[in-house]
């Protein structure tokens, strides 16, 4: 991540926002299960497969949703070329739209699954190569890296080297803040501000014709 342009670092912080705000609806929404954290839901599958076998499945519709929706992220940035990363926040702001109005239809499931598929696509954002170089919706990675560049700055290596995985990590919790108390005023009706979040990043995105791309190669989180 310190290999891209300051300015990149606020709005992966926003775009890792986006997925804590929209993993903690899913989470209280579908009463334990994740629309982002697939770790979390392979643990879930895991533990169903031996107790619960419905809790299994929906874990591993979940996953699939979440895979789908990288591969249609990956397809969507590789076959347009301009102002890609625009035109693919606008396929998260149609998925989260679409996850809306089947929420509003009392489409549970179907919505869950729209909004695994909306927070798989947004991981193709940073995907440079056919490798995604920073991951917005799992946070394993970027708390080590938040270790390890702690450590380097504590041994006289780079003193602020850290900053970027910290503000990463703040922007997912402060998304999932928002997002819980969002829940528990309008209930899933709050998939909407995410649906309106992710079409003003779109906009944004395409005007600015921002890039994410790394200036050198950079390591993955």
């Amino acid at each position: 991540m310190n290999r891209y342009a300051r300015s990149v670092w606020g709005l992966a912080a926003c775009f890792s926002a986006l997925a804590g705000f929209v993993d903690a609806l899913g989470f209280l929404y579908l009463g334990g299960f994740f629309v982002s954290f697939m770790s979390g839901n392979s643990t879930r599958l895991a533990v169903g497969l031996s107790e619960h076998v419905a809790d299994a499945l929906t874990a591993g519709g979940l996953i699939a949703s979440f895979v789908v929706g990288v591969m249609l992220g990956s397809l969507c940035g590789r076959t347009i070329r301009r102002a890609r990363h625009g035109a693919l926040m606008y396929l998260i702001a149609a998925m989260l739209t679409a996850a809306s109005l089947l929420a509003a239809a009392d489409a549970t499931w179907a919505a869950a699954a729209v909004l695994a598929m909306a927070m798989g696509a947004e991981n193709a954002l940073f995907e440079h190569d056919g490798e995604v170089q920073i991951g917005l919706t799992y946070m394993t990675g970027t708390l080590v890296k938040l270790g390890q560049r702690l450590l380097s700055a504590l041994m006289g290596g780079d003193r602020f080297g850290w900053v970027p995985y910290l503000l990463l990590w703040l922007g997912l919790l402060a998304g999932a803040v928002l997002g819980a108390m969002l829940f528990g005023l309008i209930g899933h009706q709050a998939i909407w501000v995410a649906a309106a979040s992710a079409l003003l990043l779109g906009i944004a995105l395409h005007r600015r014709d921002v890039n994410l791309t790394p200036s050198a190669k950079a390591p993955r989180l």
